[in-house]
């Protein structure tokens, strides 16, 4: 499990990111690198980190579910995700 305060900064920087999308794409279109530059580190996109939703975790992140492995696998094994279930051949 994450610690509480890495989930709420990873928050904290998708709020950024979006205030400044637009600005950033104004600036970066008109090619003002010196105004960008001025803009938020956490401000830029390519800061952000997946983390899984339930959890936190930053590693064996699934982008389909927004699930760790983890979880996914325990969400899945329990039937809680549509159209998932265990494969056999």
């Amino acid at each position: 499990m994450a610690k509480e305060s890495m989930k709420a900064r990873e928050v904290k920087r998708r709020r950024m990111v979006e205030k400044y999308a637009a600005k950033r794409e104004e600036l970066k279109a008109a090619g003002d690198f010196v105004a960008l530059q001025k803009l938020p580190k956490n401000s830029s996109k390519v800061r952000l980190h997946n983390r899984c939703n339930l959890s936190g975790r930053p590693k064996g992140y699934m982008r389909q579910f927004g699930l760790s492995r983890i979880n996914f696998r325990e969400m899945a094994l329990k039937g809680l995700i549509p159209g998932v279930r265990k494969a056999s051949w």
